[in-house]
């Protein structure tokens, strides 16, 4: 006997691309970061979604990582004066912030959804 069981699809790209975890085809954001209450196409739940700092906390690491070895590189190669500095790294920092953390967040939702993460409770 066939089995009809589809197995979910990947967290990680159904949160990177935005998507619902459980279908893959609905859409996980309603704005740039905030999540829907349901999804469009399955019904999904999403009041389970809590990402919190998580994803901001990792983002600001990785770029900052980034940015300012870039800019230390620069600095010691070129020698640049300082109002160029600003010029070029202040706005490459906001840039990388911003196009890392809507896909950070899904894949954040996308991975509480998969391993059924949930608020901690105390026993009574």
């Amino acid at each position: 006997m066939a089995d009809d069981h589809t197995p979910p699809p990947s967290p990680f790209k159904t949160g990177i691309a935005g998507r619902c975890p459980r279908c893959g085809e609905g859409k996980l954001f309603e704005g740039f970061l905030k999540v829907r209450p349901r999804c469009n196409a399955c019904g999904l739940d999403f009041s389970f979604a809590d990402s919190a700092d998580g994803p901001a906390v990792f983002i600001m690491l990785i770029a900052g990582f980034a940015v300012l070895g870039a800019a230390l590189y620069v600095e010691i190669a070129y020698e640049p004066p300082i109002w160029l500095h600003m010029v070029i790294w202040l706005p490459l920092a906001v840039i990388v912030c911003l196009a890392l953390l809507r896909p950070m967040k899904g894949l954040a939702v996308a991975l509480q959804y998969a391993h059924k993460a949930e608020e901690g409770r105390r026993e009574t």
